[in-house]
């Protein structure tokens, strides 16, 4: 199953209780099979087959491709100087 650092904990967290977000979102993650690759969004709930990971108040949202391509994998966050956030998968720690 996919793994969350803290960093990325709070930055999901900071994304999701801002005021004009409602009570319940999450970041979705889901597969693009035209551009080969995996979208970030921000979601109300997630979606019918969606694997929902909660981790202290952070909300994340899987399609199922998506969850079986990072099950073995850890999301980690920083937030730049600009305000900018910025996502990355790494491997789980051992």
């Amino acid at each position: 199953m996919l793994t969350l650092t803290d960093n990325a904990v709070a930055v999901i967290r900071n994304l999701t209780e801002q005021e004009e977000v409602p009570a319940g979102a999450g970041l979705r993650i889901a597969t693009d099979p035209t551009a080969g690759a995996l979208t970030l969004s921000l979601a109300e709930q997630p979606l019918d087959g969606d694997e929902v990971l909660d981790r202290s108040g952070a909300r994340l949202f899987l399609d199922a491709e998506a969850a079986a391509l990072l099950s073995d994998k850890a999301l980690d966050a920083a937030v730049d100087e600009n305000g900018r956030v910025q996502f990355a998968v790494g491997e789980q720690p051992v």
